[in-house]
């Protein structure tokens, strides 16, 4: 029917399609060179910086190579360095096996609990690593109530949740979420022929997982992989708050306390320390990127009858529910109820009796001091509005892109990659320096559209994969009936493609603002009277050592992300897209 049309009518079809898209490339170049700006001008900024004898607002800052060469110098420096390699390794170390196990329990078999028991699986991913850090120093601190029964039961405390095993230990397993979601999405695309082929040969499920599931996905969980050891360059939270203790410096708090180290900000040094942690990351996004067309190749026999059928896990049932559960008490359960223990008790140590300290204080500190409820206010305002008007970026640049092939796509593409290579201290830092260097800029610096604009930089590339699963549920024919009927490209996204994807726009939001919600180490250096948000007031609550407001402010903000869960849950949006 389209050929007859097309054949009757040419205009209709191929000259009125090129004759409709020129006016539409306007847009399209607009939205290339805004979101270019965005993403190249922090990173830009902090590249010169670096190549300055000063802060780049100095008359008298001269273009020189010393701040590289001091930190080169610098012993902490290259502990640092050391430190960050060794915590990535063990975060991928541990975090691929019980990630790709768990998702083959999840996927590929009969596991009981299945639906209820992922949405506690992705908690790690929504919560804060420094609330979760938080929950662990009170629950396996020295102190902590855990510690504490071990202490009783076997007369020592066989662990020092303030070293740097711990610390890559807790990474790990707070990471599994990361490696699950990838191999989880791979799993669901296999066929279940050769799995059942291994059971009929009499392999019990586990040597099926280990021989056969997981192998047929290795392109996935090779791209996860790189992932994780990434983001164990940019981790700053877990770090933060169980390595400071003892002296372990990785390369973001080492970044963190350099001023302190020097008794005085230097921009020159913490940019050059910043541009090593990209001159790293950034080739591994890279990497990232040219595996992922790669990530779901693998063979597989399929049959539509069989895809579905799970694997019979029979007597190893109870085991792998034991094993998960584990996983869920020491990642989910022991953190969070470190952290709702600490946020009702006045005083915790030895000794104490619970039921004697048990109080409101906590939380009537946080509601009367003005600063804690801006911080709330303000956490609440950048995860609804914020995150709606970042969705709405997203969609913008997603429009970019859509259903085109041409080299404007291509440059899109990568600059959607580039801010994954800058974690979120670098980015809040960066944009900092933005609000600085613009003049224009300046008098927004102390308002919340500092905030909102580092978060919407920093999740960019989670914003926008959320936005393309969205636009790939639209059918190619719906869109190109519109056009043969003479509606311009902006008519037919107003008209056809925005309200077939506003379900996907609303969980893209609802998602957004979870993550929103969580974010902490972005808006460190954008901490300001005007800006405060939960996750920066904890980390310079921390550093105060306020442990009662700390408690409280955490359980608030784990509070607010678990109502933003349930509200996901209620209107069915997939977590795992």
């Amino acid at each position: 029917m389209n050929n007859h049309a097309t054949a009757l009518h040419p205009d209709t079809a191929e000259v009125v399609r090129a004759r409709r898209l020129l006016p539409w490339s306007v847009p399209r170049l607009a939205t290339t060179l805004a979101l270019a700006t965005l993403v190249l001008t922090p990173l830009l900024l902090i590249l010169y910086q670096s190549l300055l004898s000063g802060a780049f607002f100095l008359p008298g800052a001269q273009a020189t190579l010393d701040s590289f060469r001091f930190i080169f110098a610098d012993e902490d420096f290259y502990v640092a360095a050391r430190n960050s390699v060794a915590i990535a390794v063990g975060m991928a170390a541990i975090s691929i096996p019980l990630g790709s196990g768990l998702a083959f329990l999840m996927v590929r078999t009969d596991l009981p609990g299945r639906r209820w028991l992922e949405p506690l699986l992705l908690v790690p991913v929504f919560i804060s690593p420094v609330v979760l850090a938080f929950g662990y120093v009170v629950a396996m601190g020295p102190v902590g109530f855990i510690s504490l029964w071990a202490q009783h039961v076997f007369g020592t405390v066989p662990w020092n949740i303030y070293s740097l095993f711990a610390i890559a230990v807790v990474a790990g397993l707070t990471h599994v979420p990361h490696v699950y979601l990838y191999a989880s999405s791979a799993l669901r695309n296999l066929g279940s022929d050769v799995e059942e082929a291994a059971r009929i040969c009499g392999a019990h499920p586990f040597k099926v997982a280990w021989h056969v599931s997981v192998p047929m996905v290795a392109p996935a969980l090779l791209y996860v992989g790189v992932l994780i050891f990434f983001l164990g360059f940019e981790i700053f939270g877990l770090p933060l708050v169980l390595g400071d203790p003892e002296g372990h410096l990785v390369l973001t708090t080492y970044l963190y306390k350099l001023a302190s180290k020097l008794g005085t900000p230097a921009y020159q040094l913490m940019a050059a320390v910043a541009v090593c942690i990209i001159a790293v990351t950034l080739p591994l996004v890279l990497l990232q990127r040219a595996l992922l067309k790669h990530a779901n190749r693998y063979a597989s026999i399929k049959g539509k009858a069989a895809r579905q059928r799970p694997l019979m896990l029979g007597k190893w049932k109870h085991l792998a529910l034991g094993l998960v559960s584990v996983w869920l008490l020491f990642t989910v359960l022991v953190p969070l109820a470190g952290v709702t223990l600490r946020a009702f008790v006045s005083t915790w140590g030895e000794g104490v009796n619970v039921l004697e300290v048990l109080t409101l204080d906590n939380f009537r500190a946080v509601f009367e001091d003005s600063t804690m409820v801006r911080a709330i206010v303000n956490s609440v305002l950048i995860g609804t509005v914020g995150g709606g008007l970042a969705v709405a970026c997203y969609t913008a640049v997603g429009l970019v892109a859509h259903r085109k092939h041409d080299g404007l796509v291509r440059v899109v593409d990568y600059l959607v990659m580039t801010p994954r290579a800058i974690p979120g201290l670098l980015a809040g830092l960066a944009i900092f320096w933005v609000f600085l260097f613009v003049p224009f800029l300046q008098p927004a610096r102390s308002t919340l559209v500092s905030i909102w604009v580092a978060y919407t930089v920093v999740w960019l590339a989670y914003g926008m994969r959320l936005i393309q699963s969205a636009l790939l549920q639209v059918s190619p024919e719906l869109e190109e009936a519109a056009r043969l009927t003479g509606a311009s490209p902006r008519r037919v996204i107003t008209d056809v493609t925005l309200p077939l994807i506003r379900n996907g726009l609303l969980a893209s939001w609802l998602l957004i603002f979870m993550i929103f919600e969580r974010e902490y180490s972005t808006g460190v250096y954008l901490l300001s009277p005007g800006t405060e948000v939960i996750g920066s007031v904890l980390v310079s609550l921390m550093a105060a050592g306020a442990v009662e407001i700390v408690a409280a402010l955490s359980l608030i903000n784990i509070v607010l992300v678990g109502f933003g869960l349930a509200i996901a849950l209620r209107f069915g949006v997939k977590l795992h897209d």
